[in-house]
């Protein structure tokens, strides 16, 4: 994987081949649960998203239905620009506005509003689009991993959820043979869906940007052949949407209409196999969550388990699976009783202000990522001041200690040094408040990332906590973990 310094050449040069001008800002993007990486690429020329994949073959496939959705017009991302070794390419930018954001602001407002309904009618409307119509110009040999959603593909999404979160929780218990006749079983039924379809594989509201009132469509490269209930499903049950049973049946019905102008009649043949997917669904994200979240250790994999949890305990309980599949009826059961060890955290207003604070050494890691996806902020070179690393009886200590912080405060240089941090620093984060900007990064490098940037992060701290009570603050010393 390139490093920090190696992406900034990367996409510094793909930008200037492209628009024939030099960018002025790379900046990192929020990590996804794949090893893509993604840069906000901005110049005079437009700004762009930069995208490095180490999977080529993966690229291929996005490169590939890119441009066949592009030629009907549907809308997703260009490829723009493309590296000779094809693994960075830049693509059209849509902004930082996903459905799922305005589906958290009314999280919030504790009210689903007729104009997100109207989104996600609209959204639902390309989804048939891409189903049926983009499906008949789509080169599916270019299809990663595989061309066609099959019985082997649901099969190890169960196994997935058997192997990543089940097992992961010793008192659910079950017959581990009894088990895998369940999953042969839904396997079985589940295939014989009707699969001559385009298949999103993902299509669920962060992959799906609002740019302008319009719906964006991205991360299609798992694209394949399948059956048509899966990316319905995947929307409609993302469980942290938390979209209630009667938008859900409006939104169903609404899909239903729309699928009927081009399969008049699919409604019966779609219907019976509609409640399996919706369970299929359920347990492949639990499966996810498990490893991501529980193995991986990324905690927004981690914050969506009890969601999935009550979603699936409240879908049992209406359509529940006892007859067919008796011993994953049993451990649906069980897995009731996780949601007391899950809690789901309180929805927080999306724009309030977060201030990360960061103490780092320019020789080893360098500056700090910001993966907030909005960039900018401040760095403060500390190296200017007086050094108590140079003496013997400060080098093992570091900026929390008192004999460090004695030091630094008697210095001459450290009051007016502070007094510019304080007032670049509270012009930001006034001005961020009032325009409703979510992330402001504030970061301090010396030398060694241990004694004059530890010192001047713990006294912005300080500083911000009592002047600004109502932001979220947050503080890491790099060199010290």
């Amino acid at each position: 994987m390139p490093s920090l310094k190696e992406f900034n050449l990367i996409f510094s040069q793909l930008y200037k081949d492209h628009t024939g001008s030099d960018c002025e800002i790379i900046s990192p993007l929020a990590e996804s649960g794949s090893m893509r990486k993604y840069f906000r690429v901005n110049g005079s020329k437009g700004s762009f998203i930069g995208t490095y994949n180490p999977n080529r073959d993966e690229n291929y496939a996005f490169f590939s239905f890119s441009e066949s959705f592009g030629k009907l017009k549907l809308p997703v991302p260009q490829v723009l620009f493309r590296s000779a070794d094809n693994l960075s390419y830049l693509q059209t930018d849509f902004g930082n506005i996903s459905l799922f954001n305005l589906v958290q602001e009314c999280l919030i407002e504790g009210n689903f509003t007729e104009q997100l309904i109207a989104h996600y009618k609209q959204v639902i409307s390309y989804l048939v689009q891409f189903q049926i119509v983009a499906h008949k110009s789509l080169d599916y040999s270019k299809a990663f991993p595989s061309p066609y959603f099959s019985s082997q593909n649901i099969l190890d999404d169960l196994e997935y959820f058997k192997y990543y979160f089940l097992k992961l929780h010793q008192n659910i218990l079950f017959n581990d043979e009894l088990l895998h006749i369940d999953f042969q079983n839904l396997t079985t039924f589940i295939s014989q869906a009707p699969s001559d379809y385009f298949m999103y594989r993902d299509f669920q509201s962060r992959n799906i940007m609002m740019y302008e009132d319009r719906p964006y469509f991205i991360d299609f490269q798992g694209g394949r052949k399948g059956p048509l209930q899966y990316d319905l499903v995947s929307l409609l049950y993302q469980v942290k949407a938390q979209l209630p049973d009667s938008v859900r049946e409006e939104l169903l019905t609404f899909y239903l209409g729309e699928l009927k102008k081009h399969l008049p009649d699919i409604q019966t043949e779609f219907e019976t196999y509609y409640s399996s997917f919706v369970y299929l669904r359920l347990f492949q994200v639990l499966g996810a969550y498990g490893f991501r979240g529980l193995i991986q250790k990324k905690s927004h994999f981690v914050d969506s388990i009890p969601y999935a949890l009550r979603t699936l305990s409240d879908y049992h309980s209406k359509y529940p699976l006892e007859e067919k599949y008796p011993e994953l009826a049993k451990v649906i059961q069980q897995l009731s009783g996780l949601k007391s060890v899950y809690q789901p955290k309180l929805v927080t207003n999306p724009h309030k202000l977060k201030v990360q604070i960061n103490s780092f050494s320019f020789l080893k890691k360098g500056i700090p990522m910001d993966f907030s996806g909005n960039g900018g902020g401040f760095v403060f070179d500390c190296r200017a001041l007086p050094n108590p690393g140079r003496e013997d009886r400060y080098r093992m200590l570091t900026g929390l200690d008192k004999d460090i912080i004695d030091f630094m405060e008697t210095k001459n240089e450290v009051k007016p040094f502070f007094e510019h941090i304080k007032a670049l620093s509270k012009q930001s984060i006034i001005n961020y408040i009032n325009r409703g900007f979510s992330s402001l990064t504030l970061n301090f490098g010396c030398t060694g990332g241990q004694h004059r940037s530890v010192f001047f992060a713990e006294k912005t701290y300080q500083w911000a906590k009592q002047k600004f009570p109502d932001i979220e603050i947050e503080i890491q010393h790099t060199e010290l973990q």
